[in-house]
């Protein structure tokens, strides 16, 4: 059964009846290898990973079964590795949101949690900060001490979840091809405004190359600069593709605001132009 009716457009096909992996008692030497790697993938965001930079000593302790697949998860997530990938160089509540993505399997639901770790981070260091997701009742009920972590908001139970969670994870993914350190957005933060406004996320396909206006950032206007006020307004992005006066391999993100009654028109010309339309907000 399809995760959702648009999984294979949402980007989240290759998770469609996919067993989570685990480590098993019988488990031979290959069944450990796939759950070192599936480590990899969940907690490295997909990023390429070179043979020098693999932490063989911790492989070599699970394959001995001397940790769990969780102290493995720590481990991995404390190492040098990661936090060059993923802390040292990102903003602390991109380290947030990366934190819940890669350790719990989910976007952060509030801006308490966020603060919760900011907190948590200042007071008591990142090795605490680390510990405080490992060793939650959310992880050990989900995972427990041999399952590798993975993307639980793709699929709605019920259990221990909240509806924004299934919007905002798609901020965080953007695709089964794509790694966290590939994304246009760069180390900034994915869902600051949200969290801030306690509002739902807006769905982008994984395949766009959709990025939000940045704060103080002036938009382009339908209207040449100038606004209407009277009547409802509309923020519409859209990726604007095989211009004339660009190759066809670029494409070019574009924001306005138009009037309601501009919505149509605008649309169509978008799609006449080739391009395609990632979001519209109300003003």
């Amino acid at each position: 059964m399809a995760i959702t009716t648009a999984a294979s457009r949402l980007g989240t096909s290759a998770f469609t009846n996919a067993a989570p992996v685990e480590l098993r008692p019988t488990a031979t030497d290959d069944d450990v290898t796939q759950v070192i790697n599936a480590v990899y993938r969940q907690l490295l965001g997909n990023d390429y990973l070179m043979k020098s930079e693999r932490l063989t000593s911790l492989e070599s302790l699970l394959r001995n079964r001397q940790i769990t697949v969780q102290n493995f998860v720590r481990a991995v997530a404390k190492s040098e590795l990661y936090k060059n990938k993923f802390f040292y160089n990102c903003f602390q509540t991109r380290t947030i949101e990366l934190n819940y993505k890669h350790l719990l399997g989910r976007a952060p639901y509030d801006e308490a949690e966020v603060i919760y770790h900011l907190d948590l981070y200042q007071n008591e260091g990142y090795d605490a900060d680390i510990d405080s997701y490992i060793d939650s009742v959310e992880y050990q009920t989900n995972f427990g001490d041999n399952i590798v972590p993975y993307y639980r908001d793709f699929e709605t139970t019920g259990v221990g979840q909240r509806t924004a969670g299934f919007t905002r994870m798609f901020k965080l993914y953007r695709g089964y091809a794509t790694s966290d350190r590939s994304q246009i957005a760069g180390t900034f933060p994915r869902l600051a405004v949200e969290l801030a406004g306690n509002m739902t996320s807006s769905i982008a396909s994984p395949g766009s190359t959709y990025l939000p206006a940045k704060k103080g950032e002036p938009l382009n206007t339908a209207f040449g600069g100038s606004i209407a006020l009277d009547g409802r307004l509309y923020r519409v992005e859209a990726i604007s593709a095989n211009l004339p006066r660009y190759p066809k391999v670029r494409r070019v993100n574009r924001a306005v605001i138009i009037p309601y009654k501009e919505l149509s028109p605008y649309m169509q010309r978008v799609q006449r132009e080739g391009g395609r339309i990632v979001n519209i907000t109300p003003l």
